[in-house]
C-alpha cells in the first residue's frame, strides 16, 4: 500500500526502466530528469516551425517540426509513466520521424512522385500496427538503427555538395550533436550499474534526449538551407539574438 501511494502510475509494465531512480522527484513522474529533458526539443521544434510558416517553406517542414515536438511529447508520457502503452507513444513516432526524413532527403531525385509518399505512408501505418501488438524490443533498435543509416549516405551527399561555410557548420553541428548524444546513450545502457552508486546521477539518458534535441534542430536547419538552394530562394545562415542559427530565404517575385 506504501509503494501504491508513492507511486501513482502504478507497476512498471514498459519493457525498458532506464537508469534513474523512480518516483524521486515526484509521484507522479516516474523518471523525472528523462521527462523533464525532452522540454529542450520541443522549444526548438516551435521555433523552427515558426520560422517555416512565416517564411512559406513546404509543407514537408512544417510537418517534419511538428513531428519533433509529438516524438518530445511521446518521450514524456513514456518516462513520465512506465507504462506499455505509453511507451508506444515514444518508439512509435521515432519510426515515423525517420521516415519523414527519408522522404526529405531523398524525394528530390525521386521520378515519381507520388510513390514514395504513399510506400512511407503505409509502412509507418502498417509498423504501428504491428509494433503495439508484438512490442518489439531489440527489433527495434535494430530497425531504427537501419532507418538512421539510411539517411547518412543522403546527409553526405548534400554536405560535399554545399558551398555555404556557415551551412556546412550546421551540419558539422549535427554530427558532434549525434555523436554526443549516442555516447550519453550507450554510457547510461552499459554502465548503469556502476553510475547507480554514485553519489551523483549524470543522467545519460537526460542528456541523449537534450543533445538529441538540438541535433534534430540542426539536420533541419540543414535541410531547409539544401531544399531552399534547389529551389532557388538563395538561402543565408542567420542567428536568432545572436545564438540560434536558421534558414532565411528571399523567394524570387514570381514565387
Amino acid at each position: 500500500m506504501g509503494d501504491e501511494l508513492l507511486n501513482f502510475w502504478g507497476p512498471v509494465t514498459s519493457s525498458i526502466d532506464w537508469c534513474e531512480n523512480n518516483y524521486v522527484c515526484s509521484s507522479y513522474i516516474a523518471e523525472f530528469y528523462n521527462t523533464i529533458s525532452n522540454i529542450p526539443t520541443i522549444m526548438l521544434a516551435v521555433i523552427g516551425l515558426i520560422i517555416a510558416l512565416s517564411q512559406g517553406f513546404e509543407k514537408r517542414f512544417t510537418v517534419l517540426h511538428l513531428s519533433n515536438m509529438i516524438l518530445a511529447m511521446g518521450s514524456i508520457l513514456f518516462h513520465g509513466t512506465l507504462q506499455r502503452v505509453q511507451q508506444q507513444s515514444d518508439e512509435t513516432p521515432m519510426v515515423w520521424e525517420m521516415l519523414l526524413y527519408i522522404y526529405i532527403l531523398y524525394s528530390p531525385d525521386w521520378h515519381y512522385r507520388s510513390t514514395m509518399p504513399t510506400f512511407l505512408f503505409l509502412y509507418g501505418v502498417i509498423f504501428a500496427v504491428v509494433h503495439s501488438l508484438f512490442h518489439f524490443k531489440i527489433s527495434f533498435k535494430a530497425h531504427y538503427a537501419v532507418l538512421c543509416l539510411l539517411c547518412i549516405p543522403r546527409m553526405y551527399k548534400y554536405y560535399i555538395h554545399t558551398e555555404d561555410l556557415a551551412a556546412k557548420r550546421i551540419a558539422k553541428l549535427y554530427v558532434v550533436t549525434l555523436f554526443l548524444a549516442s555516447l550519453c546513450w550507450l554510457c547510461d545502457r552499459v554502465f548503469c550499474e556502476n553510475v547507480s552508486n554514485w553519489p551523483i546521477n549524470p543522467q545519460g539518458h537526460a542528456l541523449w534526449h537534450v543533445f538529441m534535441g538540438f541535433n534534430s534542430y540542426f539536420a533541419n536547419a540543414f535541410l531547409m538551407f539544401c531544399r531552399a538552394q534547389q529551389r532557388g530562394w538563395e538561402p543565408k545562415i542567420v542567428h536568432f539574438l545572436g545564438l540560434v542559427p536558421y534558414v532565411k530565404i528571399q523567394k524570387p517575385k514570381s514565387q
